[in-house]
């Protein structure tokens, strides 16, 4: 006794397995096996209709259309820095930790400062191999300028008068 309607066949050229529990695309609706049901694995002609990301601004929360091959970070960060409508009385800069690197434009929301020269650096250039690290000396940037180091906190306290 043999149960012929029982699952169905992927339909990928090259696969056509037997799933008993097979997965619909939600673009093409057709049926697939689950190696072969994400858009990208049977090469889904209709994708570009449900793969779609649309990112919102957290400035003035309107929707920042993203182009196909474009990285969604990239796009809302111009449209802060160009086309924003969000009311200039209220926008705060949001990114204004800027890098130390020389000839690096990029800022982040929060500091990221090396551990061995005190330097606040964007996170490509935040590893000391990837930025001009010199342990011990001065901080090239503003924002470790700031902070007192470990050596100069021990030199204001052994010049300050016992109190008495």
């Amino acid at each position: 006794m043999e149960l012929p309607d029982l699952g169905k066949h992927c339909s990928e050229e090259t696969c056509k397995q037997l799933d008993f529990l097979p997965l619909r695309c939600g673009a093409c609706n057709q049926d697939f096996c689950k190696d072969h049901f994400m858009f990208t694995a049977h090469r889904c002609p209709l994708a570009f209709m449900k793969d779609v990301q649309v990112p919102e601004c957290p400035l003035c929360h309107r929707p920042v259309p993203v182009r196909k091959g474009e990285l969604p970070d990239d796009v809302v960060w111009e449209h802060m820095d160009r086309g924003c409508r969000s009311d200039p009385r209220s926008r705060k800069k949001i990114f204004k930790h800027r890098c130390s690197q020389d000839g690096c434009q990029r800022r982040e929301m929060l500091p990221v400062v090396c551990d061995r020269c005190r330097s606040s650096f964007c996170l490509q250039h935040r590893h000391p191999l990837d930025h001009d690290c010199q342990p011990g000396g001065r901080p090239s940037s503003r924002a470790g300028a700031s902070a007192p180091g470990p050596t100069q906190a021990h030199e204001c306290r052994a010049h300050s008068s016992p109190a008495g």
